[in-house]
């Protein structure tokens, strides 16, 4: 009995992960051709090179960034460190400011990878509401709420993955934010 059960667990395994693989496959393909130039790692966002032609500011900031991609998806722009929920029509339903974490992943496209309802964060704080959609160098990168409210600036002295905010804010990213979903990093 233990030997088909260990069987069925490596064959759902095996099939959970080419689920991802594939949709991962299916993110990276549908990458704006605006994402997929890596932005100067490290620079600030004041470092780098701006003003082009073709660049015209938003008429209102809390706008969906433009070169953002299409349908539903999570938008996070590292800049603004503010994040969108938008809609199948390319519309925001929510928008709220988020506090960056140490490590942060290149601009381009991801997926939900994984979530948790609540854990420890490698902050040691008490988080809510994971939803991760990135590794970087063996940090995961995802959105979190403290379970006390706050959204304290990082240490910089330790590599930590977690994007900060409010707990309502983690509320509604739960919710929209399922395994699979599309999340959309812009400098």
């Amino acid at each position: 009995m233990a030997r088909s059960s260990s069987g069925t667990v490596a064959g759902l395994t095996a099939a959970a992960l080419a689920v991802v693989a594939f949709l991962a496959y299916q993110a990276s393909a549908n990458v704006p051709e605006t994402l997929k130039k890596p932005s100067v790692a490290g620079a600030s966002p004041a470092a780098r090179p701006s003003g082009s032609a073709t660049e015209q500011p938003r008429k209102n900031p809390l706008d969906v960034p433009p070169d953002s991609g299409t349908g539903m998806r999570v938008i996070y722009a590292l800049a603004e460190q503010r994040v969108w929920l938008v809609d199948e029509k390319g519309q925001p339903s929510r928008t709220f400011a988020v506090m960056p974490s140490t490590v942060s992943p290149l601009p381009g496209a991801y997926v939900v990878t994984s979530r948790s309802g609540s854990i420890r964060g490698s902050d040691g704080v008490q988080i809510e509401h994971v939803v991760r959609f990135a590794n970087v160098d063996g940090v995961h990168v995802g959105f979190s709420a403290a379970v006390d409210g706050s959204m304290q600036s990082p240490d910089p002295e330790k590599r930590t993955g977690g994007v900060r905010m409010k707990r309502a804010d983690g509320d509604a990213m739960w919710t929209f934010a399922t395994i699979g979903s599309k999340v959309v990093v812009v400098p």
